[in-house]
């Protein structure tokens, strides 16, 4: 009997031991496995990147004061104003460094002026080779000095990439653009992207800001959960360049380029 006794307590001390190294293994496992590559962080950041140009577009349309029937033109588009709102041609344009842009969107408004806000309907709107649809709701304000400009977006995007690739964007974002000496702009906010059957939540710690003129994210950083891991991204000190600095749950840093 105390032989089996003692076998017994063996046993279970044993199947203890294996069962902790088991999940300790498996635990390194499935934090080595989460991973962020420069595609999915590329796709986090797709949508406000494709349609940045085309914000400033239809804020200065919807800054204009339109009544019905009245047209507004410029080499890049055009716009139609009703009682309620506008509709924004588009014409094979380039808008801050965007590839061409083409396609009509529908906006709806309450008021115009120092504040306001309008919604914009996409339908099979094109930025080069990209396909949009879906909706972006503006809420705006200037501030007192009029040299900063400040929009809070709601957005229920998707996007379809020239490869085929499907990217769902969704949540509110506060962008802000500043003209001093140079002119910046910063994103605040949380939003979620679905991107090749992963979940993206992201939340912004510090304002992701630059200068227009620059194509990267210079400065700020971001949380972005996946599988339920978050791994942080910081962007750095200003300076633009492609490089940005992920930080995994296990404290492992990891350099990686914004773009190839």
């Amino acid at each position: 009997m105390k032989n089996l006794t003692s076998n017994l307590v063996k046993g279970l001390l044993l199947s203890s031991v294996l069962f902790m190294a088991y999940s300790c293994s498996d635990d390194d496992t499935t934090t080595e496995e989460v991973t962020l590559t420069q595609t999915e962080l590329k796709a986090v950041l797709e949508t406000d990147d494709i349609t940045g140009g085309i914000d400033l577009a239809l804020y200065e349309l919807s800054s204009n004061n339109g009544s019905t029937g009245k047209t507004l033109s410029s080499e890049c588009y055009s716009a139609v104003y009703s009682d309620t709102g506008y509709v924004a041609t588009f014409n094979n344009c380039v808008l801050n460094g965007t590839e061409n842009v083409n396609g009509t969107l529908a906006v709806t408004y309450d008021q115009q002026g120092e504040t306001g806000s309008f919604t914009a309907s996409y339908v099979d709107f094109y930025v080069g080779e990209t396909k949009i649809n879906g909706t972006r709701s503006f809420s705006f304000n200037t501030s007192s000095n009029e040299n900063a400009i400040t929009f809070q977006v709601t957005s229920e995007m998707t996007v379809e990439m020239e490869d085929g690739s499907i990217i769902s964007d969704s949540g509110t974002k506060s962008t802000t653009i500043a003209f001093n000496e140079t002119a910046t702009y910063s994103v605040e906010g949380s939003w979620t992207v679905i991107f090749e059957g992963n979940t993206y939540n992201v939340t912004v710690n510090n304002p992701l800001t630059s200068e227009i003129t620059c194509t990267y994210v210079s400065s700020g950083d971001m949380d972005v959960s996946k599988n339920g891991l978050s791994v942080n991204v910081d962007f750095g000190d200003t300076t633009c360049d492609n490089v940005a600095m992920l930080t995994y749950p296990n404290g492992v840093e990891e350099e990686i380029t914004l773009e190839d």
